[in-house]
């Protein structure tokens, strides 16, 4: 049964539009059909909203999709089907926001805590300089990055950040000598 909207076409109920997805799941060729129409709906979704980072919008329009396939059970037919598998896109975006603003929390703690590449306190406070920081780290392999985020902003002492990593403790020291000093080159030149 459909109900008429305002221009006078019929909609189609939360009933019927719940059978539409129930029935893009039969067959491997009605899933198909299903996804030829939504992907560009949902990638453009995405892309317009990750700044254009393609592979960004890419991963996150993957995992809407994983994610419609595995709760398919939770669609209640209140929208049409790519209208629900875009509110999973939005959900996922806002996750991926989520992980990077904690992840840069924990880069600002970093800096705040213990590496000394300017003992000036002011020096820390100017938005120029975490930038500055904010590239050096991005430029440190990521093992070196990883000790320095672990023990920095983590607050993991050497023994903790080596059973984590599956190393020993000196391999743990060196490699935070090699980060400490690699982040220095890297600030320093930053700075220039």
């Amino acid at each position: 049964m459909t109900t008429p909207s305002s221009s006078g076409a019929a909609e189609p109920t939360a009933i019927e539009r719940a059978a539409e997805l129930t029935s893009v799941f039969a067959s491997e060729s009605a899933f198909r059909a299903f996804y030829d129409q939504a992907l560009p709906k949902v990638y453009g979704y995405l892309v317009n909203r990750c700044a254009g980072d393609h592979s960004l919008a890419e991963e996150l329009t993957q995992q809407a999709f994983a994610s419609a396939i595995r709760e398919r059970h939770r669609f209640d037919g209140r929208s049409d089907p790519i209208t629900w598998v875009i509110g999973i896109a939005r959900h996922k975006l806002v996750d991926h926001f989520r992980a990077r603003d904690r992840e840069e929390r924990r880069r600002m703690q970093l800096t705040v805590r213990e590496i000394q590449v300017d003992s000036s306190a002011a020096a820390w406070r100017s938005l120029d300089e975490r930038e500055a920081i904010n590239r050096a780290l991005a430029s440190l392999p990521t093992l070196q990055r990883a000790v320095l985020i672990l023990h920095y902003a983590d607050g993991l002492p050497v023994r903790e950040m080596a059973a984590r990593l599956q190393k020993s403790e000196s391999a743990i020291e060196s490699l935070m000598t090699r980060a400490r000093d690699a982040f220095r080159r890297s600030y320093e030149e930053a700075e220039r």
